[in-house]
């Protein structure tokens, strides 16, 4: 599975952006795929993720302002971020986690291929 992740960069506090992570390879539209952040310092967190179903998990502190979905036409994830916070800093990484042996879909352990990452800064 191969992950590509786009759509960063520099927004306001308040202000909104939507990241792209396009996947390809055998399989891949049936995998999990999650969305995690990285902030300077701090350990990679999961943001959210979803199945090839549709459904959907938050973490706690986004919940209300991230919107993940799924093209499963295109096999792009999306991950729609609105009402952004300066604490919403960091690289963000697409990963897919293979639907058969996933347990906790937020932990990042969980999966198996990463995107590179996108930056998003949300200045105060």
């Amino acid at each position: 599975v191969q992950l590509q992740a786009s759509g960063g960069g520099l927004v306001q506090a308040g202000g909104s952006l939507r990241l792209s992570c396009a996947a390809s390879g055998p399989g891949s539209d049936t995998w999990y795929i999650g969305w995690f952040r990285q902030a300077p310092g701090k350990e990679r967190e999961g943001v959210s993720c979803i199945n090839y179903e549709g459904v959907t998990t938050y973490a706690d502190d986004v919940k209300g302002r991230f919107t993940i979905s799924r093209d499963n036409i295109e096999n792009t994830i999306y991950l729609e971020m609105i009402s952004l916070k300066p604490e919403d800093t960091g690289v963000y990484y697409c990963a897919a986690a293979n639907p058969w042996t996933i347990v906790k879909s937020l932990e990042s352990y969980e999966y198996e291929y990463w995107g590179q990452g996108t930056q998003v800064t949300v200045s105060s």
